[in-house]
Parts: structure tokens; C-alpha cells; sequence
């Protein structure tokens, strides 16, 4: 059973309460990590050590510096790379390929990108005529925010607590992460890389633990964290942006969302199909630009329905390494839970099982895993929690609709609006709907596709500010102003 402590100050330490917490695998409930706890004491410490670094060897270092730093950080996962896929399988329970082909490479991805970016991002610079006619000359800089709070989700623990790191560091600044208590083994593995490519101690740090009177709610406290990045539900964004209005410390938010995708007549349909079939399912649909709302257009509708559910019935269930395995557990028990409870509710609101709807059989061995069925919908009125409330889990409901009009409707009534799939092969109808349908990213013909150089964020309550390219430069960064008189 491994052993994880706290990354401080380029150590590995315990806590000093002597606290711990067992990492169970999702899919056998296995113990397979005992985990030292941060307390106040540690999560002081952390901060502390980030705070020196920014004074430290780490601020005197050129951008030209850091940027080989950072590409040396990327080189070492890559060379690494079967250590994290197979770290991040142990804590999440999901299929090799899902890590080999997406998970991990694009946390090696998100130290170069934003390398690249903080190395030829421009500033402006303005003339300005004064009274005596001899001029100033206004030109910005850059500078590091300071010590950023990361706060890390389970659901792809790698990729998206490097889309934080990676250009928290490229800009210059310190971090303390505290990842989800449910997946902490790849934070603590970027650590010893970190120690291996000579980045100083105290730039990253990794603090374990909880949320309230824990780990989460200390850093977020702190009054020497200079800003905070969370992805997550969003009741515990509101709970951070609370304790970060004490100092009025900067917040970046990508948090919940109950997406819709929009499957028009004229679609190509097998394109469609396999589209939304990967939208709503991968990682066991723990995924939050995932697709939870399905509108189909009438002509099309019945044939989709009875499409999407062969394809569904067509999973393998299994062990991440065992050959064909391509859908896996959730991540905990707890969880778990919270699906099956709005699988109930959608039964209690009348709904149409198409498929699954309850619990896998599965070999003895793997009968305590937090296996579910992944389960499609119909028949439910708009009003239903299952339609109005993000699931986080492999199902989706499906409507049809007969109007363009009316599609962009259903799919703005909701509190949410980070994403969304269209799926239509006639390109003015493209860009009407989406111009008018109100998320922070939308898909034509695709989904998941992602340019790091693009902004990526929601609106309404599934986040605040934007993040990828020169975008999380106004976050990671402050803007100042030099006026030179001449």
C-alpha cells in the first residue's frame, strides 16, 4: 500500500497531527493509498515556502529560463508517462486508452503550450501627446500575480490540475495544490518530477486533505494566497469566492454544468451518434462540459434513441488494464450514490428507461466497485431535477424537438452554461445556433476538441473568467502601466 504525504518546500513530509485517510480504488473499494492529512500547520508551511520561493532563485530566473524549466517538466512526464497512467488508473478506475490518449499527454501538453505563450506574448505600448508637446510614452508589463491556490478536481485529476500549474508557472508564480482527496496520486508524482528537473523548492507544492476544516478551506483562507484557480461543483465555488472576498483575493472558477446537445434532422447521423455517445459516457460521464441534455430532432428521433442505446449496451465493463475495457466505475462510493439517487428520481418523475437505470452484475471480485449502469432517458418534463441538476455520471436524457427556435430555448433554461454540441451539416444554421446559444464554448461536429490557445470558461453559474492562451495570462498575471514623460 503506498505511502502519500504532503509535497513541501521540495520534501515529502507527513503531518505533524499524526492524521491520515485511506485511497480507496473505485473498482473494488481496495484500500491502496494511506494519505497524510495537511492540517493548518502544514498548509502554513506550504504557503510559507511558496512565498520565499518568489523572492528566492525561482523570481530571479528569466523568462527564457523558466520556459526551459517548464519544457523540461513535460519532457520528464513523457518520459514517465507509464508511471502516470497507471497512478491515475489506480485512482480513478478508468481505461487505459482514456489515459494514454487524452488524460495524460495533455498534462505533459499544458507545461509547454503556456511555455511557449509566456515566450512571445506581446504587451502594448501607446504615445501620448502631452501639453508641452515633447510626449510620454505608456508601455505594459507582466509580472506574476504571487502564490496561486490550486484547487483540483477528481474526475481528470492530471490534465486539469496541470491546466492550472502549467501557466501559473509560465507566468512566474508559486502554487500550493490541494487535489481532491480522491485522486491525489499524480499531484504527488509531479512533485518528485518536479525534483528531478531542478525546478526550486517551494515553487510547487501539494497539500492533501479535505474541504471544510481541512485542507481546502485553510488554503483558501489563507491570507498570504494571493489568488485562487477551482474547478468543481459549484455550491463549493461559492463557498471559496466567500472566503476569497476576505482580502479581496482574484478568483478563476470553472465549475458545474448541465450541457445540452443539439442534434438537428440534417445531421450526419452515424457522426452524431458516435459524438454524443462519447459526450455523455466518457470517464463514466464524470466529465463537466459532458453532454446531460439531448435534443433530437423529430424526423430523427426514434431512430437516434434505438442507435445511441445499441451503442450503449455495447460497453465493457472491467479492470482499466484488462484488454476491450472501455467504460469504468465512478470514483467513490459516495458518488455513486448521488447518481443513483437521481436515477430514482427520474423513475419517480415517470421517465422512460431506454437503458441501464441501476446497478451492473458484476465478477465477485469487482462487486464492490462503484459501478453503475449507463442509462438514457426519455419522456421527462422539463421541470425534472434530472433535467434541471448536473448528475456527473454516464446517462443523458433525450427530447425531441421540431423548431430551431425552440431548441435554443430548451437549451438556454438552465442555471448552467459551460458548453455545448451541435451536430448539422448545413453551416448557416451552425453558426445562427450558435451565436444564440448562451455557454462559454460550443461544438459543431464534434466535441472535446480542444485548442490550448482558445478561451475556455462558462457563464451563468458555471464559472467566472476565462482560461487557455494569452486568456489565463489575466488571471496569472498583474498588468502594469509605465509612463515615461519625455
Amino acid at each position: 500500500m503506498r505511502q502519500i504525504n504532503n509535497f513541501i518546500n521540495g520534501e515529502f513530509i507527513a503531518s505533524s497531527s499524526g492524521q491520515r485517510f485511506d485511497k480507496r480504488s473505485p473498482v473494488d473499494n481496495q484500500v491502496i493509498a494511506s494519505i497524510a492529512e495537511a492540517g493548518q500547520e502544514e498548509v502554513d508551511q506550504a504557503v510559507s515556502a511558496a512565498k520565499h520561493a518568489l523572492a528566492g532563485e525561482w523570481g530571479q530566473l528569466a523568462t527564457n529560463q523558466r520556459v526551459d524549466l517548464l519544457y523540461e517538466v513535460a519532457d520528464e512526464i513523457t518520459r514517465r508517462f507509464d508511471d502516470f497512467v497507471e497512478a491515475e488508473m489506480a485512482d480513478t478506475g478508468q481505461p487505459h486508452h482514456v489515459m494514454t490518449h487524452a488524460f495524460i499527454p495533455r498534462g505533459a501538453a499544458n507545461f509547454k503550450v503556456f511555455a511557449d505563450i509566456i515566450k512571445n506574448v506581446p504587451t502594448e505600448t501607446f504615445h501620448m501627446d502631452t501639453p508641452d508637446g515633447r510626449g510620454a510614452l505608456n508601455y505594459g508589463m507582466r509580472v506574476p500575480k504571487g502564490v496561486i491556490g490550486v484547487v483540483a478536481p477528481w474526475n481528470a485529476p492530471f490534465l486539469l490540475m496541470t491546466w492550472k500549474v502549467g501557466p501559473a508557472l509560465a507566468c512566474g508564480n508559486t502554487v500550493v495544490v490541494k487535489p481532491s482527496e480522491e485522486t491525489p496520486l499524480t499531484a504527488t508524482l509531479l512533485g518528485e518530477v518536479m525534483n528531478k528537473v531542478g525546478v526550486p523548492k517551494g515553487v510547487y507544492n501539494v497539500i492533501n486533505g479535505f474541504g471544510p476544516d481541512s485542507a481546502g478551506e485553510f488554503l483558501t483562507r489563507h491570507k498570504d494566497v494571493d489568488a485562487i484557480t477551482f474547478t468543481g461543483e459549484t455550491r463549493t465555488g461559492s463557498t471559496i469566492m466567500k472566503a476569497a472576498s476576505d482580502g479581496i483575493r482574484d478568483v478563476s472558477f470553472e465549475m458545474g454544468g448541465k450541457n445540452a446537445g443539439i442534434v438537428f434532422a440534417d445531421c450526419d447521423f452515424d457522426k452524431a451518434v458516435d459524438g454524443i455517445f462519447r459526450s455523455a459516457f466518457l470517464n463514466t460521464g464524470q466529465v463537466c462540459l459532458g453532454t446531460e441534455r439531448v435534443y433530437v430532432q423529430r424526423p430523427i428521433f426514434e431512430r437516434f434513441v434505438a442507435a445511441l442505446k445499441e451503442k450503449v449496451e455495447g460497453v465493457s465493463l472491467g479492470r482499466p488494464t484488462d484488454s476491450g475495457v472501455n467504460y469504468g466505475p465512478l470514483i467513490s462510493h459516495e458518488h455513486r450514490d448521488k447518481v443513483l439517487s437521481y436515477y430514482a428520481k427520474a423513475k419517480a418523475d415517470g421517465a422512460t428507461i431506454v437503458t441501464g437505470g441501476g446497478v451492473p452484475e458484476m465478477p465477485s471480485e469487482l462487486s464492490e466497485g462503484s459501478w453503475v449502469q449507463p442509462t438514457i432517458w426519455t419522456d421527462l418534463p422539463e421541470s425534472s431535477a434530472v433535467i434541471q441538476e448536473e448528475i456527473f455520471g454516464p446517462c443523458c436524457h433525450i427530447r425531441p424537438f421540431d423548431s430551431e427556435e425552440e431548441v435554443i430555448e430548451l437549451a438556454n433554461a438552465s442555471d448552467y452554461g459551460l458548453a455545448t454540441t451541435i451536430w448539422t451539416e448545413n453551416l448557416t444554421r451552425a453558426h445562427r445556433v450558435a451565436a444564440k446559444v448562451d455557454v462559454g464554448i460550443t461544438w459543431v461536429n464534434s466535441w472535446f476538441l480542444r485548442d490550448l490557445r482558445t478561451a475556455f470558461g462558462g457563464s451563468k453559474q458555471s464559472g467566472i473568467g476565462r482560461e487557455g492562451g494569452v486568456h489565463s495570462l489575466e488571471f496569472y498575471t498583474e498588468m502594469r502601466n509605465v509612463c515615461i514623460k519625455m
